[in-house]
């Protein structure tokens, strides 16, 4: 069964940090490359941060620095620690396989989660 729940989104203040989690079941999931993308309104769906089964990372330039992804593979989770958070990551993020930093229309994949919410605002 294919399955992706992500959770830990919410309101933050400017400077503030948030930790998302997706939960992950399936072989597709498990034996590639992991990555967060995040959509805003208006704009498309993009892959900001990625990491590979041994743990090699990827980073949009946008978020380097601020954010850092990893995983638990006996866990069948992947992680996202968000820092010094800025209004414009204000976004719904996903997770899904992938580790190319690129914009991906949302029906290259055949399954998407629901997506969990990160709003930043004072």
């Amino acid at each position: 069964q294919v399955r992706l729940v992500e959770s830990g989104g919410g309101l933050v203040q400017p400077g503030g940090s948030l930790r998302l989690s997706c939960a992950y079941s399936g072989v597709i999931f498990s034996i590639n490359a992991m990555g967060w993308y995040r959509q805003a309104p208006g704009n498309q769906r993009e892959l900001v941060a990625a990491v590979t089964r041994g743990g090699r990372t990827n980073y949009a330039d946008s978020v380097k620095g601020r954010f850092t992804i990893s995983r638990d593979n006996a866990k069948n989770t992947v992680y996202l620690q968000m820092n010094s958070l800025k209004p414009e990551d204000t976004a719904v993020y996903y997770c899904n396989t992938g580790f190319e930093i690129r914009v991906v229309a949302e029906d290259e994949f055949d399954y998407w989660g629901q997506g969990t919410q990160v709003t930043v605002s004072s």
